[in-house]
């Protein structure tokens, strides 16, 4: 064994898991440094998958090569795709996956991944020597004199730095003066990270994944512990150390909801909401296969009464009586909120959810609260169907520390620290999805700077991991980040169905994609070349499909019409078309396209008009994108920028006039000034 490596991944969730995968599979010998090996990748709030803008995520992320989507299909109990009503820029998979077996399938893969080694142990401190030194013996004995002249114990740094309001303004920490003076004097390089059982590890890159361990603390009502998650300690070290070298931090919260026993709730009081009736899958790749024997999940609903009760707690509730004073996320509020937020509904839907085959467990989306326990239990008896209910465990908030992500590259390295990468919930955001695109980046280029190669930036009309990354170290956050469709300008462009053929390219030329997937891959991109292709070329009488438009209530024809033409037309789709055209069903079989080549024809031949005008779009701004703007630029020498502007570019320090315009603060006439500055 060596104490020796190339990367070093801290933290076992979603973000650590893919980030130690792609490093090590692309040849860096990575360690994976976790507190529990028994928990990697898990699902520490809702058993699911996927989702509005999610679902479009983990398809990217298995487009690269990441792990996800495959382990997702491997554990999945249900699948629907999401918003099939709408246009198919909205459509999202979703998966309800059994939160065990999810576990232990990322654990057998991380096992057997060459390359990768483990270590079950806590990160307490990242070793840094100066970027330019080949030694770091002084710089040790000057932050080891800063340290005892500010902050003489870890303990009581922590302490020192915790905010005392909720305001985004306040909730900032800012580093000790003397340390952003060293830090000022040279770039600092990380060197080696030290453990809680006092060993030191050697590295040239760490990828930084600690998701909500950071400084943890658990809130139920007056109750308050130390910890990750229910059932594991937090971390502490990381944060003061991060600080002391100048690093700004903060405190964010989130919450879950109880955990219930199957074996006492009556089923039938509730509406089961069924899986699909044809299942499809996360993963492009063929070795895995769509959901058999899918479990139901119920709906639920709040009444007046359960809300009295639950406002009955609101005094002792920590998130309004200025316990906690992290910022909770918007786009998944607890109970509370929503009693707060729309005070006048008298029911709240909420969705009770299996947590995997062989247990007893189920989840209840919807209702995470801090409360103390007493009041949700009675709550929810009152609940109908929940009457004689039995709770393996109440829900609870989760303060912890994050780092704002502006202090980042596009790459995920930190500006501070070469060899630093952050990834997941340290860099402000929530969701097993967004973590885990970003541990899959930050792996990437974790591994290509030490190969003294160009870090991977996606764009963002390329993928929502680009819109993701982007907003996060352009805009910053000040709530926890949740991607939604709403934030992509190239929705179109972005669908989950081509996921594939926007980036499995690029991930089989990094290396994450093998030759096998890659041949599969080709093959569905020819096939899905020559059903369009036939589509434009094969003309259709008009008494072939008179009845089959009148089924569909669609004009029939007067003439013959190519084929692509009909298609165009709402509720017509190759696989009716193929029952009643035999020349079109002859072709699909000869060449045997499958569902998924078929639908991604029919999509790019019915919105082709959008997909043309989308990619216009996207290629004019992207212009913007190519105008660089110098990394030593002094913008307060600018007098024809406003204040505002100069005060955010030149905290942020974006790259080129494109990540500029994408700045809160700067307006299109200081985006006008820097055209004429840098682009004319």
């Amino acid at each position: 064994m060596t104490l020796d490596y190339d990367i070093i991944v801290i933290g076992g969730g979603h973000a650590g898991c893919e980030a130690a995968s792609a490093a090590a599979r692309l040849g860096s010998r990575t360690l994976l440094l976790t507190m529990d090996m028994t928990k990697m990748a898990a699902m520490s709030c809702n058993p699911a998958v996927g989702g509005v803008a999610k679902g479009q995520i983990v398809r990217e992320i298995d487009a690269l090569g990441g792990e996800m989507g495959r382990i997702t299909d491997r554990t999945a109990v249900q699948f629907r795709m999401l918003n099939m009503s709408k246009g198919a820029a909205m459509w999202s998979p979703r998966a309800q996956c059994d939160k065990t077996r999810f576990s232990e399938e990322w654990r057998h893969t991380l096992e057997n991944t060459p390359n990768l080694y483990i270590w079950q142990d806590a990160a307490t401190e990242l070793l840094f020597a100066k970027a330019d030194e080949a030694s770091s013996a002084d710089l040790e004995e000057k932050r080891h004199n800063t340290s005892e002249a500010s902050e003489p114990h870890a303990a009581e740094s922590q302490k020192t730095v915790r905010p005392t309001t909720g305001h985004p303004e306040e909730n900032t920490l800012k580093s000790d003066p003397a340390a952003e003076r060293l830090s000022e004097t040279s770039r600092l390089r990380i060197r080696g990270v030290r453990t809680r059982m006092g060993v030191e590890f050697s590295c040239r890159a760490v990828v930084l994944t600690a998701g909500t361990f950071l400084d943890g603390m658990m809130h139920c009502g007056a109750a308050h512990a130390e910890g990750g998650r229910a059932g594991d300690a937090a971390s502490h070290g990381i944060t003061g150390c991060l600080v002391r070298i100048g690093f700004e931090t903060g405190r964010m919260k989130t919450g879950t909801p109880a955990r219930l026993d199957a074996r006492t709730i009556h089923f039938e009081e509730f509406e089961p909401q069924y899986g699909d009736k044809k299942p499809s899958k996360f993963s492009f790749s063929p070795e895995t296969e769509p959901v058999k024997d899918q479990m139901p999940c119920y709906l639920v609903y709040t009444t007046p009464e359960v809300h009295a009760i639950l406002r009955s707690g609101f005094d002792r509730s920590p998130l309004f009586n200025g316990t906690i004073h992290g910022i909770g996320p918007r786009y998944c509020p607890s109970i509370e909120d929503k009693l707060r937020t729309f005070a006048d509904k008298d029911q709240h839907q909420l969705f009770l959810e299996p947590e995997g085959r062989s247990t007893n467990e189920y989840y209840l989306n919807g209702f995470s609260s801090s409360l103390p326990w007493e009041v949700q239990w009675e709550a929810l008896h009152k609940i109908r169907g929940f009457e004689d209910l039995h709770i393996y465990r109440p829900g609870y908030a989760i303060e912890y520390d994050y780092f704002p992500p502006i202090q980042l590259e596009h790459s995920l390295e930190t500006k501070l620290v070469s060899g630093l990468f952050f990834a997941g919930q340290v860099n402000g955001t929530t969701g097993y999805e967004e973590a885990a695109a970003q541990g899959l980046m930050a792996g990437i280029n974790a591994h290509r700077k030490l190969k003294g190669e160009e870090p991977i930036v996606l764009k963002r009309d390329e993928a929502y991991i680009g819109v993701l990354i982007d907003d996060l170290v352009t805009k910053g956050v000040d709530e926890p980040y949740r991607m939604f469709t709403s934030r992509a300008e190239y929705r179109i462009l972005l669908r989950q169905d081509n996921a594939d053929m926007r980036l499995t390219p690029l991930g089989y030329k990094i290396g994450l994609i093998s030759e096998k997937r890659y041949a599969h891959f080709e093959q569905k991109k020819s096939n899905v070349e020559s059903l369009v292709a036939f589509a434009r070329e094969t003309s259709v009488k008009a008494a072939e499909i008179s009845y089959y438009l009148k089924s569909v209530g669609s004009e029939p024809l007067t003439q013959g019409r190519k084929l692509h033409d009909i298609l165009m037309r709402n509720n017509v789709t190759f696989e009716s078309l193929e029952k009643v055209l035999p020349k079109l069903h002859r072709f699909i079989e000869s060449r045997r396209i499958d569902a998924e080549a078929i639908e991604e024809a029919e999509i790019q031949i019915k919105y082709k008009g959008y997909i043309e005008r989308e990619k216009f779009i996207a290629e004019k701004l992207r212009r913007l994108e190519n105008i660089r703007i110098p990394g030593d630029f002094d913008f307060f020498s600018m007098n024809s920028l406003t204040i505002e502007a100069r005060q955010k570019l030149s905290r942020i320090r974006p790259k080129t006039i494109g990540q500029a315009s994408r700045i809160p603060g700067v307006s299109p006439a200081d985006v006008n000034v820097l055209l004429i500055k840098f682009g004319r």
